[in-house]
């Protein structure tokens, strides 16, 4: 039986660099009155607004909530919401000594208007573009010295398409991270779907495996997952396919062995960030222990546990350790 107490206070030790898109997640919370006379729309009346840290520094959130130690390696905007965000990540203990910082660039906030708990509108400021030649270069740089000087045991790509992963930086930091025996873990997303060979965890949904390969099939069987992976593995060639699967739970599969582990019964508020949290918490545990199916069992219970919170949202440490001892047998 696992010890999860030893478990989580074996997080500590564990460093984790996280590669990607960094995002500012602003939310203006107010009520509704009225409907404005200038046009059919509600009035939100701003009550408050809260800034949190959003796209793959809310990977590196959970981690820090979990007690590893973790590194930022993005490019933003030098601009007041980088700077916003970059405080925001100081505050939570996430190191942002290689960030960099660009003046083409703008840093991507997407600013949601609640009213009623609910999202009433979304507005998003962003540069999407492809980073340049440049740019790559001073990324690969950062990437390289964090390796050689941190010797992290775990790099995450946290590909939002927002371009700071391009196919050359995810194809150079993959061989850095191989060549120094770093575990890699990806996010992907359908730009970069394939780009990502030679990863050891490949963590897509079940909606992105559709669409990448080209899949009309509906049912969420065991040999339909086991094909995916089959499929996968022939063109990525990674050690583990870790697939989330929504409210049917997640599939796991490292080379024979795979495993549906079904979803506990939660009280679901808001989906938004759970996919952060399942590939943060799978990643220390798999560094932790290089158990696959222990890493898909926590992976699923706090992916579970952060969809009873509204909006992007860290894992509690307390909580997560509770369910683990409760439901893991």
């Amino acid at each position: 039986m696992t010890d999860f107490k030893q478990l989580f206070g074996n997080f500590q030790q564990i460093k984790v660099g996280v590669i990607g898109d960094l995002m500012l997640d602003t939310y203006l919370w107010g009520h509704v009155e009225r409907i404005s006379p200038e046009a059919p729309v509600p009035v939100v009346a701003v009550e408050r607004r809260e800034f949190r840290i959003g796209g793959a520094g809310n990977v590196a959130l959970n981690l820090a909530s979990l007690g590893a130690r973790v590194s930022v390696l993005s490019l933003i905007g030098k601009d007041m919401d980088g700077t916003m965000l970059t405080g925001l990540l100081k505050e939570k203990g996430i190191e942002t000594g290689r960030l960099l910082a660009s003046d083409d660039r703008i840093t991507t906030n997407k600013a949601r208007v609640m009213g009623r708990n609910q999202q009433m509108l979304r507005l998003d400021s962003e540069t999407i573009r492809d980073l340049g030649a440049a740019e790559e270069d001073a990324m690969l740089a950062e990437v390289q010295r964090y390796i050689e000087t941190e010797r992290p045991q775990i790099m995450i790509f946290e590909d939002y398409n927002k371009g700071v992963l391009t196919q050359r930086v995810i194809r150079e930091a993959v061989a850095l991270c191989r060549h120094s025996d770093v575990i890699t873990a990806v996010d992907p997303k359908r730009k970069n779907f394939f780009a990502y060979e030679g990863v050891t965890i490949f963590k897509p949904n079940l909606k992105e495996v559709r669409e990448g390969l080209n899949l009309l099939v509906e049912e969420v069987r065991l040999p339909v997952l086991r094909q995916m992976h089959e499929q996968l593995a022939a063109r990525l060639k990674h050690d583990i396919s870790f697939i989330t699967l929504s409210e049917k739970g997640v599939f796991v599969q490292k080379g024979p062995a795979a495993t549906h582990i079904p979803s506990h019964i939660r009280n679901i508020a808001d989906v938004s960030g759970a996919g952060d949290t399942v590939i943060a918490v799978a990643s220390l545990v798999y560094a932790a222990t290089h158990d696959v199916r222990l890493m898909a069992e926590v992976a699923n219970i706090a992916g579970g546990l952060v969809c009873e919170e509204v909006g992007t949202a860290a894992i509690g440490k307390t909580r997560l350790l509770e369910e683990c001892e409760r439901l893991v047998r």
